[in-house]
């Protein structure tokens, strides 16, 4: 704990040795000083007359919370000839002649002619009121700042040089946050750009080449370049092909077209990147991005130095392999030639994956039985995690069956006619399957996973991004590298990638325009961070599994043991286990729910009273302290309800829409149950665990849906289509079908072809 004006902060550990800049976005948050540079276009309004306050108090909250974890912060900002030209406007109409102020107008008031302003006076006139305005925002957070204004002469006088040196070494061991600009009431016009030759010459033209030098003359680990664009783009911003550079290495201008400058400021971003390479190179890592956007601004920064995926990041490590970005455009590319392929192609595809699984097996466990002792030795995994990671021979086999499966029922899967109608004569409509596009799916210590997905995304012709957790990489490299064998017998292996790089799944989900669907298979807090974090994609799946055996009166006593024993006990940490049992109240102190209790106990399951439960008993189990819970092991809840139609009313109020069982005898209370319980999968007499999509027929499943939307319960390959209408005319169009045209709408239901008997 560190104190700053009687204001205890938290510090994070922060050191590394100078003189190589960070390889990863990831290693950003070791960054312990740190200079952020605003643009002209960020620190003043869009009328380029006066500052935008709100952007700027935002920027200053974040630089004072990294300022407060311990950091060293530095400002280089622009904004003294804006502040200065609003108030010498100011000035200027307030000295203009009242009577003819008067005897304008109002109106002609607004638009009466300015004289141009000198940069240079807007400067002087400026900097004051910046300065102070920015000393107000800091001392909100209880910091203090200090002004230093500098010209290119500084850094060619070797004194000035090591008095500026030493005058920000001194302010940053105090706590003071330096703002820097260039004396813009002293500085000479900029001159052509000769420089940027070597490390050691750099002219100090504007504030990106200030804030480059600066960086690189007191080694700083990171240099943040706010302008009024996302970051780097190949082509210039607004273009219709421009795409963001994610991460730009030396040597690569060559592939960029740069535009014209900024609205306002010295340079262009031309001018940013050469600054920013020239930095780079003097061992300073750099991130250019937007600082005006009004939905990232107020987090851009923190976003930043925490190593999300903002603006361009520039580096001189090239990944071995592709970017994400580029992978879901091979993806896309190939998910696209996949669904051009026959039926027969696609099920050949998956019949081989199935056979490799098999032929394989021995590879695949020892890469398996490397992540079981990673996984030990680090103990990072609860139990339950680990038996979902572990792979065995019945696992192979079931998987393998399971691929068989889908490959014998996806013949007739894209292209299917869903409807045809005779729209008029001669014009006709057709609506058929087609897949949704490019699927990512995101997944934990599930490598079995792995094949079941893509099977399902080759038999649909999607494109398939995989994106596993860490403690399951051995695995899930051998089971893409055989999906891909699979895929290349008819040239399609680019259709399933897997992410190997650092990505974040949070800039993951922020792939909009490349990913067209995301369908988390995990946690039901993975679940959530992956909801929360999608940008403009829809999100298949469920965040809980909360699923509930109510045991009805007129419950048979061979059924009851049984079914609840397999819904809690077979595979505890599964989605479709039993999670809270409902008891009818005749049944208590009867012997088959003694019988229940018994068995429960033998299994050394853990059981929690719910709050009417417990109110029947003297010494009871211990009390939930939700009814809402997940338990994901040996573990349940017992709640007593009255009727049937209370079972359903608790498990609207308590339940996750996933998977809900009744077990009786009477087939009206049955049916009651049935239709009145609103969840995916309602069951009469059977387990919670039939809910999965290798039980349903489907082969296998991508995920349990409880969303209303599209697909929901175990999701097949139907659950992976969309649709698209086909409309065949001969010379029709819509004016010939007008009150005096001479065609008329019929609208007839055709007969649709036959479906493959296989």
């Amino acid at each position: 704990i560190r104190c700053w004006s009687n204001i205890p902060f938290l510090t994070v550990p922060l050191s590394r040795a100078h003189g190589k800049s960070f390889a990863h976005r990831s290693e950003l948050k070791h960054a312990k000083r740190i200079v952020v540079k605003l643009g002209s276009a960020v620190v003043t309004r869009g009328d380029e007359c006066g500052l935008a306050l709100g952007r700027l108090a935002s920027i200053v909250e974040q630089v004072s919370m990294l300022q407060n974890q311990g950091r060293e912060m530095m400002i280089v900002t622009s904004g003294a000839v804006a502040f200065g030209k609003q108030r010498l406007r100011h000035e200027i109409l307030l000295s203009q002649s009242v009577r003819q102020a008067l005897h304008s107008g109002q109106s002609q008031l607004k638009d009466m002619a300015i004289p141009v302003l000198e940069a240079r006076a807007c400067a002087a006139a400026g900097q004051s009121g910046l300065m102070a305005l920015y000393e107000a925002m800091f001392t909100q957070y209880s910091i203090c700042a200090a002004q230093i204004l500098v010209t290119n002469l500084d850094f060619h006088d070797e004194q000035k040089r090591r008095n500026l040196n030493g005058t920000l070494h001194e302010l940053l061991r105090m706590n003071i946050v330096p703002i820097i600009n260039t004396n813009d009431a002293v500085v000479p016009p900029p001159e052509p750009n000769s420089d940027l030759q070597g490390v050691n010459v750099i002219s100090v033209k504007d504030n990106d080449s200030l804030a480059a030098r600066l960086a690189v003359e007191m080694k700083t680990d990171l240099l943040i370049v706010l302008s009024d664009v996302e970051g780097l783009f190949d082509s210039p911003p607004g273009s219709d092909d421009a795409k963001l550079i994610d991460i730009f290495y030396p040597g690569d201008q060559q592939s960029v077209t740069f535009g014209t400058k900024s609205r306002v400021g010295m340079g262009g971003m031309e001018a940013k990147v050469k600054a920013a390479l020239w930095a780079l190179q003097g061992g300073t890592s750099v991130v250019i991005a937007n600082g005006t956007h009004p939905k990232i601004s107020g987090h851009v920064i923190t976003d930043i130095v925490e190593g999300k995926k903002v603006g361009t990041f520039f580096s001189e490590v090239k990944p071995a392999g592709p970017t994400v970005e580029q992978q879901a455009e091979m993806a896309r590319a190939g998910g696209r030639t996949l669904a051009a392929l026959q039926p027969e192609q696609r099920a050949e595809i998956i019949y081989r994956l199935a056979d490799l699984l098999t032929d394989q097996r021995e590879e695949i466990l020892l890469a398996n039985k490397k992540d079981l002792e990673e996984a030990e030795n680090k103990g990072i995994l609860a139990l339950p995690l680990l038996k979902r990671l572990s792979l065995s021979t019945s696992k192979l086999n079931s998987l393998a069956i399971g691929l068989r499966q889908i490959a014998a029922s996806s013949q007739d899967s894209v292209g299917r006619v869903l409807r045809r109608t005779r729209i008029a004569k001669a014009l006709h409509l057709e609506q058929v399957t087609v897949p949704i596009g490019v699927l990512l799916v995101i997944f934990e210590s599930r490598p079995d996973c792995l094949p079941q997905v893509s099977a399902l995304a080759i038999a649909s012709g999607n494109g398939l991004l995989l994106k596993g957790g860490k403690e399951a990489a051995h695995s899930n490299q051998i089971l893409h590298h055989l999906t891909q064998e699979a895929l290349s017998i008819h040239g399609v292996k680019d259709a399933v990638q897997l992410v190997n790089t650092r990505e974040e799944v949070e800039d993951l989900c922020r792939l909009d325009k490349l990913i067209d669907l995301i369908i988390p298979r995990g946690s039901s807090q993975l679940v959530r961070n992956i909801q929360k974090a999608a940008k403009g994609i829809p999100v298949m799946g469920h965040s809980e599994g909360i699923c509930h055996v109510y045991v009805d009166a007129d419950a048979s006593v061979e059924k009851v043991t049984r079914i609840i024993r397999d819904s809690k006990c077979e595979y505890p940490a599964a989605c479709n286990a039993l999670e809270t049992l409902l008891i009818h109240r005749d049944l208590l102190r009867t012997p088959l729910f003694d019988q229940i209790i018994d068995m429960l106990r033998v299994e050394q399951v853990k059981i929690h009273a719910g709050p009417k439960f417990a109110s029947y008993l003297t010494f009871s189990p211990s009390e939930v302290k939700s009814l809402r819970t997940e338990y994901g092991d040996l573990e349940c809840c017992i709640e007593v309800v009255d009727s049937v139609q209370e079972a359903v009313e608790h498990i609207h109020k308590y339940g996750s829409s996933h998977t809900d069982v009744i077990i009786t005898e009477n087939e009206q209370t049955a049916e009651f149950f049935l239709q009145h319980v609103d969840s995916a999968c309602v069951f009469w007499n059977a387990s919670t665990r039939f809910s999965d999509g290798y039980r349903f027929g489907l082969g296998a499943e991508v995920g349990i849906s409880t969303s209303r939307i599209h697909a929901r319960g175990p999701v097949g390959i139907e659950g992976l289509l969309t649709t698209k209408w086909l409309l065949r005319g001969d010379n029709h169009v819509v004016s010939d079908f007008s009150e005096h045209g001479s065609m008329k709408y019929l609208h007839e239901s055709l007969p649709l072809p036959q479906r493959n008997a296989n």
